[in-house]
């Protein structure tokens, strides 16, 4: 995978290249009526949607933590408070989740965080050559190896994922 620099100009972006990891950057037109931002990346992508990642914060026990999970799932919150030893986990307030990462709804990217979270991959992740996870803003998703996502979000894997119903 070739390493891209970062004048798409995230810090998501630069997070990756002060790091040296290669990624690859999927930019994409991002149409404001998409139901779903995750789908709407792998469709027009082209890409498997379980390759796609969402990114979503979760509030755990008080404090904030990121799941990352296929977009052709949901995320199980049971599975995931279990992931971090906690007793309950329910969906972050969208204001909460933007003003910890520093990303819009839409655009957060597990890298390159304001402040970083506690965070969970979907296990289905580490089979995988490589993901895609949003870039940090709308209409960008950055291709890399889960092995460097997991170093460099200090992540945990477990199996955090749901399949949704057709």
């Amino acid at each position: 995978m070739a390493r891209r620099n970062a004048s798409q100009g995230t810090p998501a972006t630069a997070a990756l290249a002060a790091a040296g990891v290669p990624f690859v950057l999927h930019p994409y037109t991002h149409d404001p009526s998409a139901a779903s931002y995750g789908a709407e990346a792998a469709e027009a992508l082209g890409i498997d949607p379980s390759r796609v990642f969402k990114t979503l914060m979760v509030e755990v026990e008080g404090r904030l933590a990121v799941g990352i999970v296929p977009v052709s799932g949901t995320l199980d919150l049971k599975a995931f408070d279990t992931a971090l030893g906690a007793k309950k986990a329910a969906m972050a307030d969208p204001a909460a989740a933007q003003r910890r990462t520093g990303y819009v709804l839409g655009g957060i990217s597990p890298l390159g965080q304001r402040l970083p979270s506690p965070t969970v991959l979907d296990s289905s992740a580490v089979g995988l050559r490589t993901l895609l996870v949003s870039g940090g803003k709308r209409g960008l998703d950055i291709e890399l190896a889960p092995a460097d996502l997991i170093r460099l979000t200090q992540a945990v894997t477990a199996p955090i994922g749901s399949l949704s119903a057709p």
